[in-house]
């Protein structure tokens, strides 16, 4: 007798599509980028309070990382680059200044602001994902993002409501600063979800940490040379750069899995959680009050997360039959060079036949008589 089909129960398929591997997989990634974020924001934290102003040199370390780790998997897989090394160069520039951007603005504006205008970047992911890798988005997955981001607007009024009302030296300057930020944020995320999904994740660090590296070298002996020069190296100051570079490195390490798996705005959303890890952190290290608002908004963000990522039993079907035919394609592609190779090497292994060797033809390209 066959099995009876699933989700036939009363209420019984929409807790197993709730209760999808790939969607609790979402969510845990989601929340580990989160705390790796948390990391890199207490780190950084820790350097602004000791009067530390550099914030390529902190990136530096982790480019420098991704490329010493991924590109030594590279070169040992001697892979030839899927995609051109110049593209690699631009997401590279996108990157390493979008980060600069951001923590810059810190210094003209209020944490408040911060934290309302990065949400920026979910609407340019959402519109840049529809017109270059044209994501579909129903109602569903527009009313997720609407509760994730009215979560976030909760921890800026508790914010408000409990002491953070200063708005900073230069507050518009600031502002301005973060918008274009996220912007550039969202264009590194939707061209690494592109990159990731069309090629290969180990190429993607390796070209990144590479280009990045190079790119950070050059801003620092521009801009931070004399900032370098006068901090006091002690371990105060050179294990939160440490520590950075590791969060950042495992972030970048996770992000491309979560890309594939889950796209760039399931991406950003997770990243809203952040803000909360951090009041979580300090209610239980180092024991601090927060304002009840908080621990709303944490749920309204999960809450929102919970329906973006829930996924329908057509939507499951598609993209499981999607990813077979192309993991079929692969290796029938595969297969097809390994016999041409084959026949190519006993052509060129028979002295009598050296002269007579043509090409074989690939797949798709039309024979020669």
């Amino acid at each position: 007798m066959a099995p009876p089909p699933e989700g036939d129960g009363e209420g019984g398929g929409g807790c197993a599509r709730w209760l999808r591997r790939e969607v609790l997989l979402a969510l845990a990634l989601g929340q580990l980028v989160s705390l790796l974020i948390t990391s890199t924001g207490f780190s950084s934290s820790e350097l602004a309070r000791r009067g530390i102003n550099a914030p390529t040199s902190q990136s530096l370390l982790n480019y420098i990382l991704l490329a010493l780790v991924y590109g030594g998997i590279l070169l040992y897989r001697r892979q030839p680059l899927t995609t051109k090394w110049y593209y690699y160069l631009i997401l590279g520039i996108i990157d390493v200044e979008a980060n600069y951007i951001v923590v810059k603005s810190y210094q003209y504006t209020s944490l408040t602001s911060v934290m309302l205008l990065d949400c920026w970047s979910i609407p340019c992911v959402i519109v840049l994902t529809w017109i270059f890798l044209k994501t579909k988005y129903g109602f569903r997955k527009f009313f997720g993002v609407g509760v994730c981001v009215a979560g976030l607007i909760l921890v800026v009024f508790s914010d408000v409501h409990a002491s953070d009302r200063a708005k900073g030296p230069k507050p518009l300057k600031g502002d301005l600063l973060v918008i274009v930020g996220s912007m550039l944020y969202a264009c590194s995320n939707v061209t690494e979800e592109y990159l990731v999904k069309k090629n290969n994740r180990i190429e993607l660090m390796a070209m990144l940490g590479i280009f990045g590296a190079v790119i950070s070298g050059i801003q620092i002996s521009v801009l931070e040379r004399e900032e370098l020069h006068s901090i006091k190296w002690n371990a105060g100051a050179v294990f939160p750069f440490i520590g950075f570079a590791l969060a950042m490195f495992l972030f970048y390490s996770t992000v491309p899995t979560v890309l594939k798996i889950c796209g760039a705005t399931m991406l950003n959303l997770s990243l809203l959680t952040s803000d909360m890890w951090a009041v979580l952190i300090r209610i239980f290290a180092y024991h601090e009050k927060v304002d009840w608002m908080y621990f709303v908004a944490f749920a309204c963000t999960a809450g929102g997360l919970l329906v973006y990522s829930y996924r329908s039993s057509k939507e499951a079907d598609d993209t499981a039959q999607v990813a077979g035919a192309s993991d079929e394609q692969s290796r029938v592609g595969d297969e097809e060079s390994g016999i041409q190779n084959q026949v190519r090497s006993s052509f060129a292994g028979g002295n009598d036949d050296q002269a007579s060797y043509k090409e074989l033809p690939s797949k798709g390209s039309p024979s020669k008589n």
